[in-house]
Formats: C-alpha cells, structure tokens, sequence
C-alpha cells in the first residue's frame, strides 16, 4: 500500500491497540501466533456504518463520504449520517476509468463507498487496499472466513464498476490510480474454495457477473498512458499528474528527497530543479513545467531545500511508485523517481496470470472467441517477457528502463513473481531457484540486496513477496526451498509476536525480527497486520501439508 507520514501520536494510539491483544515477551509458539491472526479479523473490519472507518488520519479533515454518481442512495445513510456526524456527498459524474474525475476538483477528500465490510492493512489505515486485499483474501479463505473473503471481492469488484478500476484503495484522492492487480486471482481464491458458494450454479453465476467487470479492470493495464513503449509490455501510471499527492500532510518527505540527492549529488538522474524557495510570477509559472505548481499545492510550495525543488517527472515517476505498491525502494532511481520509465517484472507477471485467469474464466463460461483472445495476449506478454525482462547474462528476470533502452542491473525479489505466475520455463526456473543466496537470509527473502535505507530494500523483507516466491517455487516443484523459506517466515512472526505482541507489517530479515530502522523514505512499521496474518496461514499450511514439518 502507499504509506503516508503520520503523527507520532497516531501511531502510539495504533500501537497501544494492537499490542495489548497479547502480552509481550512469550516464548514463540505458532499456536498463539494463529489465535491472534483469528482475533485480528474482527479487529481490521471496518464498514460504511463504522464511524472509526469513515476518519482518515492521514489527511485529518471532517469526514465525507462519497457515492458514486450512477448509484442510487443506499437507505441506511442516513442513519449513518447522523450517527457519525458525516458529510455525504454524491461525485460529479459516473466514472468509466481511472482519472475521468480528478480529485482536485473535489471540495474535500473524502472516503469512497463500499456495499459490503471489508479487512483493513492495519494500524492507521481505513480504507480497502488493492493488492493487500489479495493476501487478506487468501488469509480469509485459509481461516474459513468465507463470507467476509466474498465482500472483499465483491467490493473490488464494485469499485471497478463505479470507480474505473481496482483503487490503490477507497479514498477520492485515489481515483488516478491502481495497485497491482491481482483482481482475478482474488476471484480464483474464492472460486476455488468449495465452502465460498452454496453449489456449483451458484459459482457459476458469480462468475457470469464478475467476468465483465474483470476485463474491464484489466483494461486500465492496455490503455496508452499505462503502455511502456513498444516493448509490448507494460509500466505504473498515475494520472494525476505532475504533482504531490494529496494524501501528503506535508513536505517533510519530499525535502527529504531533496536533501539525500543534494548529499549524494552523483545519483541524482536529474531531480532536482534550481529554484527560489518564494517564487516570483513568472517563476511559478515556469515550475507548473518544469517541477509543480507552488499556487495550487501548500505541499508543492514546501517541497524546497537548498534552493533546489523536484522536478515534474520526479512528481510522475513518485505517484507510479505509489501504484506499484513499493514506495519506496531505490530500485528505479533513489526513491523509485523513474517508476513510469519502467516494464517491472511484479507487474508483467502478474498481468500474465490475469490473461491466463481470463483464460480460464472464459473457458468455464464456454465463451471461445474471448478464452482464444486471452491465450494470444498471455502467449505474446510471456514473449515480451522472454525478450525484455529475462536477463540470460544474470539468469534472472529483471526490470527494463524503455526509455534508455537498456535493462536494470537492480537485484529484486520481483525476479521469482514470474514463477508464482507460471511465466518462467524449467531451465529459468531452475536458474532462479540458484538465486535465492542473494535474497535468503534468517528471516526468509529480503527485497532487495542494495541496504538503501528505504523499506523496500535490504533488509528488509515482506509478506507479499515472500508468499510469491514460496508458492512459485513449490509450483515448479521446488518443495525444500518453498518449505524452507516458509519455515523460516513463519519463525520471524512468531518470535517478533511473542516479543512485542503483535504482528508488523514488515520485518528484518537479517535479523529475523521486527527490528526494522528505516532512514529513507517512511519510518512507520505498522501493526495489524493484514497481509502477514493471511500470508503466515498460507505457510503453515504448506508446511502442513509438506511431510518432516520442522
């Protein structure tokens, strides 16, 4: 999810909360480990008629809720209204994709509407998110919380209908932009469960309604702005524009930018802009081109330093790294400032296994001219795969600058999303399994091997990209790695839960602890925590389910 910066206030309230679940300094047990995961869903539900839901912290402004144009009032609003002292207000206009309304023109930000209650990332966090709901889901599913599983589908689902897109979450100042997009995988998790539907017909109906609006939210992925270049494949793209995003309080981030390229000059690839900290006219006309625009955005007035401010593509390339979901790392330039210039292997793969998903869907669904459509689009990304993002020279996948021309030499933990997606053939699989040294540590995979300082490097290491490379390698029958890595991801949660209490959304995989110190980017390590709970049940699943279970 992208992370914001926050009180220090806010986070020892969220703390407190979490903490005192259960009592620090036990001995690590997985059974307790799981009792807290199954308290924990009650915990980060929230829904439209819960007051707490309806707060944001990160921008600290009166409530509002929206609703979409093209949907009727739902009747229980009113109640809500007046019991949570909520503005609603209805958007401008019915939105068909992403940035049809820009958040701009709102008079506030404001929470957009769900129908059905839905699983928080943890600590601060209000809203819905994009690809933390994929993990929360398997989680769900893994817990037998089936009918909750089903409304955080439902509402990804809705918010595709009525807001364009699978929404890096459900606030107004995310309508520009997604988060990876696992939206078909998400179906399939609930699809393949048998307990999720009452019969097979049922399933079957679901997916006769859900299949439109899949396509529909794989579009946003084909559409030019979201192309990179003529590599066939494709990059992270926000479309708000060359500007702060609204969620910042502040500009103590971006200041902080400016103040590490001013201090290691020789990495800056050009973003920083000489500029006045109070511009005259003519200069803050010449920043809406060149950098932002000082008049429209108290943020964008502050993010000055030294006499030098960011420029416009900085501002790009910053909000495609908050769809991307890593922000930050400094694998696409220092802080992820060239995330637009990008084909990332994460996303690529994951739009392979949405085109094989479809696929499949339309197979179920007996529709052949669209399972034939699906097959060519999945054959010919898995070609542009081959030809941009495997590197036979590192015998890795890797990311690929189309701007440049030329390949990154960035070591990320994004190379194993190709076998969690079945993009990768035997011998790449074979290859990559021989690159695990550089991610493995105690803990299980860290992100990167380049110690940045930022929360999405060495290392430090996260749920979601240890769960898809555990499930890759198991895939391609790699079962002792799989178990292994799980084996020891599972063991990190476990003891920083019996140390502290709870569970983090990130941990040193070094260490194999929760002893995470971040000096790039944001500090936070926030409790919960959605997406470790349901990728810790998936682990202990498969070491269950593999035999010599440590």
């Amino acid at each position: 999810m992208s992370m914001k910066p926050l009180s220090r206030i806010l986070l020892l309230v969220a703390s407190f909360v979490f903490v005192t679940a259960v009592p620090a300094k036990q001995a690590p047990d997985a059974q307790k480990t799981q009792a807290y995961i199954h308290r924990a869903w009650t915990t980060l539900t929230r829904s439209m008629d819960d007051c707490s839901a309806l707060r944001d912290p990160k921008v600290g402004t009166q409530p509002v809720l929206y609703l979409p144009a093209n949907l009727p009032t739902p009747p229980d609003l009113a109640a809500v209204k007046q019991r949570c002292n909520v503005d609603v207000h209805v958007l401008p206009r019915a939105i068909d994709q992403l940035g049809d309304v820009a958040p701009t023109s709102l008079p506030r930000q404001g929470l957009l509407y769900l129908p059905h209650p839905y699983v928080v990332p943890g600590g601060f966090f209000n809203e819905m998110y994009g690809w933390d709901s994929y993990f929360i889901v398997l989680g769900l599913v893994a817990d037998h919380r089936e009918a909750l599983a089903r409304d955080m589908v439902e509402n990804a689902l809705f918010e595709v209908q009525y807001y364009g897109a699978v929404l890096n979450a459900n606030r107004t100042y995310y309508l520009t932009r997604s988060q990876p997009p696992f939206l078909s995988s998400m179906m399939r998790a609930v699809l393949d469960d048998p307990d999720s539907f009452k019969s097979k017909a049922a399933a079957r109906a679901w997916l006769e309604h859900a299949y439109p609006l899949a396509v529909r939210d794989y579009s946003t992925w084909t559409r030019k702005e979201h192309q990179a270049g003529a590599t066939g494949l494709a990059r992270y793209y926000d479309y708000g524009g060359a500007a702060p995003v609204l969620e910042m309080r502040d500009s103590s981030y971006l200041r902080g930018v400016i103040d590490w390229l001013l201090k290691h000059p020789s990495q800056d690839p050009g973003y920083l802009v000489k500029a006045a900290e109070h511009p005259d006219a003519a200069e803050a006309a010449r920043l809406k081109t060149t950098s932002c625009d000082v008049e429209a955005s108290k943020v964008c007035a502050g993010a000055w330093s030294k006499g030098y401010r960011l420029s416009a593509d900085f501002y790009l390339g910053d909000r495609a790294m908050r769809e991307s979901g890593f922000d930050t790392s400094f694998r696409v330039g220092p802080f992820s400032g060239s995330t637009h210039h990008y084909a990332p292997v994460d996303l690529n793969s994951l739009l392979y296994r949405y085109e094989r998903d479809l696929h499949d869907f339309a197979v179920q669904l007996g529709n052949t001219a669209d399972a034939a459509r699906w097959a060519d689009a999945a054959a010919a990304r898995r070609a542009a795969i081959d030809k941009y993002l495997w590197r036979a020279d590192q015998g890795m996948y890797m990311d690929y600058d189309f701007v440049r021309g030329k390949p990154s030499d960035y070591h990320f933990v994004a190379t194993f999303y190709p076998l969690w997606a079945g993009a990768a053939s035997p011998a790449q699989a074979e290859s990559l399994r021989g690159k695990l040294g550089i991610f493995e540590r105690k803990g299980g995979l860290q992100t990167s091997d380049h110690a940045s300082g930022a929360q999405w490097d060495a290392p430090f290491g996260w749920a979601p990209t240890n769960w898809l490379a555990v499930a890759g390698l198991d895939a391609y029958g790699f079962h002792d790695d799989a178990r292994r890595i799980a084996g020891e991801f599972t063991a990190t949660i476990d003891r920083s839960l019996a140390h502290d209490g709870t569970i983090r959304e990130k941990y040193n995989m070094a260490s194999g602890n929760a002893d995470v110190k971040i000096s790039a980017g944001y500090t936070a390590n926030v409790i919960g925590f959605g997406w470790s709970n349901g990728v810790y049940l998936k682990m202990r699943a498969l070491l269950r389910d593999r035999p010599g279970e440590p």
